[in-house]
């Protein structure tokens, strides 16, 4: 029985040349598989909780280095799948996301294309991203926007391997058919620093002659990490013990999130501290920026150290501990929270024990 106290009729009750004409038709009833499609209370969700390990990705991505050149590549990028989405290379329903490597001397040829993509910085110095003209130094935690439709490339100028965890909204726009690349020439980068160290440069701050012209759509292309965590620390020497510390990352002159479909956030958990999240709609998946700790997520626990990638599924009950008595841990946070609220079925549910 479902949940109105009706049960549903079944396709095998109906009569094989009424389904064998309506397959002729490429036409079906709906009956049988509605609470697929639209099932009481909750969703049917095939995305797991899951993680990836980056001491076992690491090595498997630097031979990916060796293996295939730049030219061949174009971004040398290792997908990553969650086991209940296969053969989709996707870490859940909405959200990709890819460990890419470049090494010293290579650049990653200019492009653009319609999914947008964030940067979140996990190794290495000496990268950049140029996003239309603006050339954007790579640092460990920092968090580099490329929305879609605008140009980007990136160069490794460095020594050593440059490492991120691309965070795309690929998703929702490949099932659309709306995903596409256009290759470009190379950019001539401006020889300014980037936004985020001038223009941008503190919270409540604008500069004066964008006053009364229509906002920018991203004006910040980095966030530096060296900021939020000094901001995280900040507002944890504010709050109280009860208080999360979590900030989202913004489009200075709106307000709004700063990007259309996923959304990000940094969290700082205490030494020691355990914090229960809401239940939310959106899926979630977190970069361990710096320390360890353990999450549950909808009864699975995952233990998690530096650099580490998770994730979960849509309205999953999520815990996180802090493993350390002494020292903060940082998370970054990617979700679908901005679309969600764009189209309407956005929620948050009250915690229950």
């Amino acid at each position: 029985m479902d949940g109105t106290g009706q049960e549903l009729g079944t396709l095998e009750e109906l009569p094989p040349d009424y389904v064998d004409q309506l397959t002729k038709q490429y036409a079906a009833p709906a009956w049988p598989s509605l609470r697929d499609i639209i099932p009481y209370d909750r969703p049917v969700c095939r995305t797991q909780p899951h993680i990836w390990r980056y001491a076992d990705l690491r090595p498997l991505l630097m031979r990916a280095g060796e293996l295939t050149p730049m030219e061949k590549a174009e971004r040398r990028v290792l997908m990553l799948s969650n086991p209940g989405l296969e053969p989709a290379p996707f870490a859940t329903a909405g959200i990709f996301f890819g460990l890419q490597l470049i090494l010293p001397g290579e650049m990653a040829p200019n492009h653009k294309h319609s999914p947008s993509a964030v940067r979140l910085i996990v190794e290495g110095e000496g990268g950049t991203t140029t996003v239309e003209g603006e050339r954007c130094p790579m640092e460990k935690g920092d968090v580099i926007l490329t929305p879609s439709g605008l140009w980007h490339e990136h160069e490794h100028l460095g020594a050593g391997p440059m490492i991120w965890l691309d965070a795309l909204d690929a998703p929702v726009v490949v099932p659309l058919e709306a995903s596409y690349c256009v290759a470009g020439t190379p950019q001539r980068p401006g020889n300014q620093p980037d936004a985020s160290q001038t223009r941008y440069r503190r919270s409540g701050l604008v500069p004066y002659d964008g006053l009364g012209r229509p906002a920018n759509d991203y004006p910040l292309k980095r966030y530096p990490w060296v900021e939020v965590r000094a901001a995280l620390l900040d507002m944890a020497a504010g709050a109280g013990s009860a208080d999360p510390v979590h900030l989202a990352y913004v489009n200075p002159e709106t307000g709004h999130e700063c990007m259309p479909i996923l959304g990000f956030s940094a969290i700082m958990l205490r030494p020691g501290e355990e914090r229960r999240l809401p239940r939310r709609s959106a899926s979630t998946g977190y970069l361990a920026v710096e320390g360890e700790g353990e999450t549950e997520i909808d009864g699975t626990s995952m233990s998690w150290q530096e650099n580490d990638v998770f994730v979960g599924p849509t309205h999953a009950a999520i815990r996180h501990r802090n493993g350390s008595s002494k020292n903060p841990a940082f998370l970054i946070q990617v979700d679908e929270g901005p679309m969600q609220r764009k189209l309407g079925y956005y929620e948050e549910f009250e915690i229950t024990d």
